[in-house]
């Protein structure tokens, strides 16, 4: 894959991260991992540290909550893997402040939807000199959610998930640790 954008979706350990990473391996060269989990609590801090002992110690590994946060100095030519865009979006709810009471209206779902907006065009923005890898989950084959907030956050990342096909060069769906190339 030359500069541009491939998502990889896929459900919760359905082989995304392993298959993501074997395709950032074998296009060669150096490998930028921005990785974006806010390890809140004990549990989530472990898979963190799975995730970070099963990456190559050649990868550089950039903790950012964003894509529009990070600053892209000194990156051109290299392999960008970013995991996961659902935690960002997670990332994006608690800094509007719905994981805090704040009621999922009107305003909300549009204040996220912006930045959701600005992050995919960071992640445009970097595709046009670099192969991204973006990772996803696929979260709309389940039942529907229980409460507002549940059912907001899967609505807002299935819209999120259509803006990345679409702007993606290639679209992988995993499951079962078997890759299906939907696009490119």
């Amino acid at each position: 894959m030359e500069a541009g954008l491939a998502l990889v979706l896929g459900g919760i350990k359905s082989g995304k991260s392993a298959f993501a990473a074997s395709l950032a391996s074998k296009l060669g060269g150096e490998v930028l991992y921005l990785a974006t989990a806010d390890p809140g609590d004990p549990e989530m801090a472990e898979r963190v540290e799975r995730h970070r002992a099963s990456r190559p110690a050649s990868w550089l590994t950039v903790e950012v909550p964003f894509v529009s946060s990070w600053r892209r100095e000194g990156v051109e030519g290299a392999v960008v893997l970013v995991e996961c865009m659902t935690l960002m979006l997670s990332n994006v709810f608690a800094q509007v402040g719905l994981y805090s009471g704040r009621g999922v209206d009107r305003s909300a779902r549009e204040e996220v939807w912006r930045r959701v907006e600005e992050e995919v065009s960071a992640l445009e923005g970097l595709s046009l000199r670099n192969a991204v890898i973006a990772v996803s989950n696929e979260l709309g084959m389940g039942v529907i959610g229980a409460d507002p907030l549940t059912r907001a956050f899967v609505d807002l990342h299935g819209r999120m998930n259509q803006r990345l096909a679409s702007a993606a060069r290639e679209v992988y769906l995993v499951t079962a640790g078997i890759p299906l190339k939907l696009k490119g």
